[in-house]
């Protein structure tokens, strides 16, 4: 059986990215494809438990501050567990896997954003993912303002409606938000076939047309 396509969706919170994800799952099964769609951190019962601890808000008031290299060894446990459980067995029966985040958010955020570096996160995707790499990357990357005022609300939205709290990260400042965007743009110069950057404010329909025709060409001219 042909090796599925393994495609990740990266970005800002906020850039949406987990919108465009469930659109794209959804006409892609239309068209009779087998989908598999899952979120880092979490998408296993591992990663859900690592996902409440380095996203809610109120971990560190119960634990105290997570490190960033811990919080960098926390991602990367929950990407091997995804890989082994659900990527890997997905692309071995044929499906085409739509992540949302993966290695590269580590490098945004954890070697960017914590300032831990990028070669530190890249060797370790190579030691624990056995650089396991994505096909294809859909980088959203729209206005920063825009995105953090999205991402909040949605997560004030999200703890008043359900009590999930999953607003740690969106508390950092603006710096630690810029250093992350510049390091999505360093990794779409370095790797321009993988990583195709979608950087304009434009409407959800005209985005999803977008990524439609990019992932389409991509599916058609993809090696058996």
């Amino acid at each position: 059986m042909p090796r599925g396509f393994f495609i990740t969706f990266e970005g800002l919170d906020g850039s949406g990215k987990t919108t465009q994800l469930r659109r794209l799952a959804t006409s892609l099964a239309a068209e009779g494809h087998s989908v598999v769609t899952l979120r880092q951190p979490g998408g296993t019962v591992l990663g859900d438990r690592i996902r409440t601890i380095l996203l809610d808000s109120k971990t560190e008031a119960a634990i105290g501050p997570i490190s960033p290299l811990a919080e960098l060894a926390l991602m990367f446990a929950d990407r091997a567990q995804s890989i082994a459980e659900v990527i890997l067995p997905a692309l071995e029966a044929g499906s085409i896997v739509l992540c949302d985040r993966y290695t590269d958010s580590s490098e945004a955020y954890q070697g960017a954003g914590r300032e831990l570096g990028s070669e530190r996160v890249r060797a370790l995707h190579a030691a624990v993912c056995n650089n396991l790499q994505p096909d294809l990357t859909i980088l959203l990357l729209p206005d920063l303002a825009s995105s953090l005022y999205r991402a909040r609300r949605r997560n004030l939205r999200q703890a008043e409606q359900s009590g999930t709290d999953e607003n740690r990260f969106e508390r950092e400042g603006e710096a630690f938000y810029q250093r992350i965007h510049n390091a999505y743009e360093t990794i779409a110069a370095r790797e321009p076939h993988r990583v195709v950057p979608i950087r304009d404010d434009a409407s959800i329909d005209h985005i999803e047309a977008r990524i439609q025709s990019i992932v389409a060409q991509r599916l058609a001219t993809r090696e058996p």
